[in-house]
């Protein structure tokens, strides 16, 4: 099938977004594609597509579990055969899904980067007609990034098993380093990038300095109308902030990762249909959720990098039409984010320590726990052993980094049941177990294939058929799992601990230092760029742009910074052709004010004077010994 076929058969869509054909080309030509397009910039479709136009599957490597879980239930929706393999899994679910991957008619096998990295995935990876492999999030393979994850590392050693097999990579946000860096990891034949750029004209990027953020907020979403995201750096925030903007009868819910996953999806269909208006969240909220029309997004404290912030204020405005990604900021905000970066690297003893007691929490022998994920509550860990939770996040995170552990989001994981038995044995059970033939009646007329392969069921629902308590049918079900009649997985909706590496004693643990400075380096630097964002009299369009390699960039016009070079009567249209012409002379030479002034007809005099001033004001020229250069 072509390409265009293919999107309309399973989309409806009549044509791509820029630049989506172009990209879908280059894979089907067999080229490795680097594809760095903004958050909702339809990234999905240009993979999906193309593997479905071939035969074969197509592998698909992401760190983010609930996307994965979306994607494939999109995909299954559309009837297209999808199956995602994460932590948290039993070793005999993933052996299954894998053989289906091998033998069956799958099409999409959505991986965690932690699960590829197995002995057991490898194996079957070897045996697949693989099409193409889709590398999603493609910035964690990067330490110049803001999210390295070592098992990304390890994608490039499956090139070895498809080595006529190309390699499309995908990120919304990435640095020249982080792009360059990407390339070479996944080791491509040849550079190939296609890149949209990340102006977005119809977003203006406020930053409003406040000591009563609160009062601004409720001003805010008093004046602008329509839907809004409201970020907050903790979960306690999220209620507490929502809680507020209801007493105002502004129309708002919380959300964060915390929640059940039946609350996480009411609240999220609650928001996306419009029946709330405004969502307070952390960072968990917004990853993989297309809502055009958010008219506004507040962040009440400032993310600890731009790379954070591009991302999140970017769900504004989809739609093109005008919207507001406004920065509530204050001093408090410049001593958070330093007194952040300070616990951030904690020291190598104390992560061995946290190490050695993650062994004796799960109690797993040395040469132990490779590849094996646990149910993990960092509250609980951090009391069990007297630790802070925030030390203990931050060793952790040190521990992720060396590529020892994994640590996933809370992912909802419906419980399993297989019948181990054959009917006569079953029904001889019934007979001597009067109390629980019920159950086992309903389990065999609810769900079909219970003898040959493991079904998914909701506890509540069976409990409910059965007309017992929900704590009763857990109890029946272990008790016939005891027996040896039934395998039996309950349900999951915790955060996953992976054990990447066999356990190693803690008092040998080596550690490596110049990473671990080169992390700690990049980091400030990412930190002191979020500040400058935040501080400097700069067009905050300018800014991001500038950060994500487009140098050039005009003024946006829209922003706070432009709006108020407005008030001084500086046209932008006007500004923008001088400041072309101040640079372009600058390039060659530093000059004198009164050389450079000079340079322009007498009566743009002062324009030319107040374009100056607003150039040093956002640190494009500085003055040196009576002369002025472009800041480099």
């Amino acid at each position: 099938m072509k390409p265009i076929d293919v999107l309309r058969q399973y989309w409806g869509h009549a044509q791509f977004r820029p630049q989506q054909e172009a990209i879908i080309q280059s894979v089907l030509d067999g080229r490795d594609t680097l594809a760095l397009l903004p958050t909702g910039g339809g990234k999905s479709v240009c993979f999906q597509v193309p593997a479905l136009c071939q035969p074969g599957i197509c592998i698909v490597i992401s760190p983010l579990i609930a996307l994965m879980k979306d994607q494939v239930q999109n995909l299954q929706k559309k009837g297209i055969p999808a199956l995602a393999i994460y932590a948290g899994m039993a070793y005999r679910d993933i052996d299954r899904l894998l053989d289906n991957c091998v033998h069956g008619e799958i099409k999409f096998l959505y991986l965690s980067p932690e699960r590829l990295v197995s002995d057991l995935a490898r194996a079957r990876i070897k045996q697949m007609k693989v099409n193409l492999i889709a590398v999603d999030e493609a910035h964690c393979i990067s330490q110049w990034g803001y999210d390295f994850r070592p098992p990304y590392l390890e994608i490039a050693k499956i090139r070895e098993f498809f080595p006529q097999i190309p390699v499309m990579a995908l990120t919304a946000t990435a640095t020249p380093e982080v792009v360059k860096d990407i390339q070479e990891k996944l080791e491509f034949k040849h550079q190939h990038l296609f890149q949209s750029s990340f102006s977005r004209p119809n977003l203006a990027y406020i930053v409003r300095p406040t000591e009563a953020k609160e009062d601004q907020l409720i001003e805010i979403l008093q004046k602008v109308p329509g839907s809004g995201v409201v970020y907050v750096r903790n979960r306690r925030r999220t209620k507490e902030v929502a809680q507020l903007l209801q007493k105002k009868r502004i129309s708002a819910d919380y959300y964060h990762a915390g929640l059940t996953p039946d609350e996480r999806s009411a609240k999220q269909d609650a928001w996306v249909s419009g029946r709330t208006r405004v969502m307070v969240s952390t960072n968990a909220f917004g990853m993989g959720i297309d809502k055009p029309d958010v008219r506004t997004v507040v962040h009440l404290e400032l993310p600890d990098s731009l790379e954070a912030y591009f991302q999140e204020a970017g769900r504004a405005g989809r739609d093109g039409k005008k919207s507001f990604a406004v920065l509530l900021y204050n001093s408090n905000d410049r001593r958070s984010l330093e007194y952040q970066y300070e616990q951030a690297f904690p020291s190598l003893d104390e992560a061995r320590k946290v190490y050695r007691a993650l062994g004796s929490f799960y109690q797993l022998a040395l040469g132990g726990g490779q590849g094996e994920s646990f149910d993990f509550e960092i509250a609980t860990f951090a009391q069990n052993y007297g630790l802070e939770v925030i030390r203990v996040f931050n060793c952790l995170k040190l521990l992720e980094q060396e590529g020892l552990i994994s640590v996933s989001e809370a992912v909802f994981t419906p419980s399993t049941l297989l019948i181990k038995v054959d009917k006569e044995r079953l029904y001889d059970y019934q007979l001597k177990h009067r109390e629980l033939d019920k159950v086992l009646k309903i389990i065999l007329r609810s769900y079909q294939g219970v003898f040959s392969s493991y079904v998914s069921f909701s506890e509540n629902k069976l409990a409910e058929y059965c007309k017992i308590p929900h704590e009763l049918l857990q109890k029946n079900l272990l008790r016939m799992q005891q027996d040896e009649v039934i395998e039996y997985n309950p349900q999951k909706d915790k955060p996953q601990l992976s054990f990447i590496r066999e356990r190693e004693d803690a008092n040998h643990l080596h550690f490596d230092t110049k990473l671990y400075n080169f992390r700690k380096s990049r980091h400030a630097e990412r930190i002191k760029k979020a500040l400058a964002y935040a501080e400097e009299n700069r067009c905050r369009s300018q800014q991001l742009l500038h950060y994500f390699g487009e140098k050039d960039a005009p003024a946006c016009g829209v922003c706070d910074v432009c709006l108020e070079r407005k008030k001084q009567d500086l046209d932008n249209e006007g500004f923008e052709r001088l400041r072309q012409k101040i640079t372009r002379l600058l390039s060659e030479e530093a000059l004198p004010v009164k050389e450079l002034v000079d340079s322009f007809a007498p009566k743009m005099r002062q324009e030319v004077l107040d374009t100056l001033a607003f150039l040093q004001q956002e640190g494009v020229i500085e003055e040196k010994n009576g002369k002025l250069f472009l800041k480099k």
